[in-house]
């Protein structure tokens, strides 16, 4: 028996006893909902623990054999929260935060309470202390909000999905955990989880780096891909894609005439020589035949670095002088390649077998402006999957915007629909 084998077999037995034990779970978190009493004082005495407020993430893998176990047992939980009626509506008019007291405080509780975030401990009451903040926090961190402890509008659609579409949005994802599982057995890789917008590099089972990322906007989707990390381009230039060039460098030129020197693009002829913009009719569409290439620099489309990979839709992964848009909610941004936070220490761990090239020389080179390729000496796989709904651990279920509507239920379309 392998190692891989034997490791899901393990992991496979370890939820043998809480596939059992999740109809009881279920019925104890509803019964005592329902039936608690109100909390009488801001004095009760449990520990923040109670409240569901632990951390939520972990160094497991999204493809992985732990996840698909906690994924499927994830599963069996929700079908028994829709069994006892799900959740009901929380209402969605109010910022509530810590220190508020309002009667909609109770629907929230509940909501967090069936949802495993808040401890049944806590009880019933209208306000709004700090175990519904620690449990709300906890809800927002696995739905991959701002864990900032306010009802929010994402918040609060997030929380009204019912649990019956968010048990359909496990069962579908746990088809694609399946149906993907074995191309991710290599002991190093790297996983772009779209609608997640964040990825993953993966050494030896454990995730060793995540990197918030920006992926492709509803119109230019970021594809699914299977490949090997083979290159990285340090100072590179950016080659404008003709559908770029098409959508918004020709309109910009239009309102601009400037703005092509202004942004260091040069237009190239087949033969390498440069064409003088002033030339060039851009009241039509003709110069989308043409080569426009961006020197190296700060305000380059790709900034310090460009990551390479085989594949049919011209997609890679690149630095971006944009650093304020992983600060966003909702990081659908790009027209289909995908953008790296820290970039830098994702590089360094992929030219780690690149004799010469460690992180000393790496900034080097950034330093020099010089536009300098470099082939890795190991290839690293890369894969780009599409992971809505998942679980790494007991009682933890992740979900996020199902952003190309690819779930089967607009529900799950968060930013789409508010």
């Amino acid at each position: 028996m392998n190692t891989s084998r034997r490791h899901f077999l393990t992991v496979a037995s370890a939820f043998a006893g809480t596939a059992l034990a999740a109809p009881a779970f279920a019925q104890d978190i509803l019964g005592d909902v329902f039936s608690s009493t109100r909390r009488g004082s801001w004095g009760d005495q449990f520990d923040a623990r109670a409240a569901g407020g632990e951390e939520v993430m972990s160094n497991i893998p999204i493809y992985s054999a732990e996840t698909l176990m906690y994924t499927q047992a994830a599963i069996g939980q929700y079908q028994n929260i829709v069994a006892q009626g799900g959740w009901g509506q929380v209402p969605s008019g109010k910022k509530l935060q810590l220190g508020s007291v309002d009667g909609d405080v109770e629907a929230l509780r509940r909501r967090l309470m069936i949802s495993g975030d808040l401890s049944q401990r806590a009880g019933m009451s209208p306000a709004f202390d700090t175990y519904v903040d620690a449990a709300l926090k906890r809800f927002q961190r696995r739905h991959g909000l701002p864990a900032d402890g306010v009802t929010g509008k994402y918040t609060y659609a997030a929380m009204n999905v019912s649990a019956q579409v968010r048990l359909g949005q496990l069962q579908t994802n746990l088809n694609r955990l399946n149906e993907r599982m074995g191309a991710y057995q290599t002991p190093r890789y790297v996983m772009v989880n779209i609608p997640a917008a964040q990825i993953e590099a993966v050494e030896n089972g454990r995730v060793v780096s995540r990197h918030t990322a920006v992926v492709g906007k509803i119109d230019r989707q970021t594809p699914i891909i299977d490949s090997a990390i083979n290159e990285v381009i340090v100072n590179p230039y950016w080659n404008a894609p003709e559908s770029i060039v098409r959508k918004d460098i020709i309109p910009l030129m239009r309102k601009n005439p400037n703005y092509l020197r202004d942004n260091n693009i040069r237009i190239l002829a087949g033969d390498g020589s440069e064409i003088d913009p002033m030339t060039i009719d851009w009241s039509t569409e003709d110069a989308a035949k043409l080569r426009f290439r961006q020197d190296p620099g700060k305000i380059n489309a790709m900034a310090s670095v460009k990551i390479n990979f085989p594949n049919s839709h011209a997609t890679y992964m690149h630095d971006t002088p944009q650093q304020s848009l992983f600060n966003n909610l909702m990081r659908f941004d790009s027209s289909g390649c995908v953008r790296v936070q820290n970039v830098r220490d994702l590089v360094t761990w992929l030219l780690r077998d690149t004799q010469g090239w460690n992180r000393q020389r790496f900034e080097d080179t950034i330093r020099s402006g010089q536009n300098t390729p470099v082939q890795l000496a190991v290839p690293v796989p890369v894969h780009f999957s599409y992971v809505s709904a998942w679980s790494t651990g007991d009682g933890v279920s992740h979900f996020r915007d199902d952003i190309y509507a690819l779930d089967g239920s607009q529900e799950l379309q968060l930013s789409q629909a508010l």
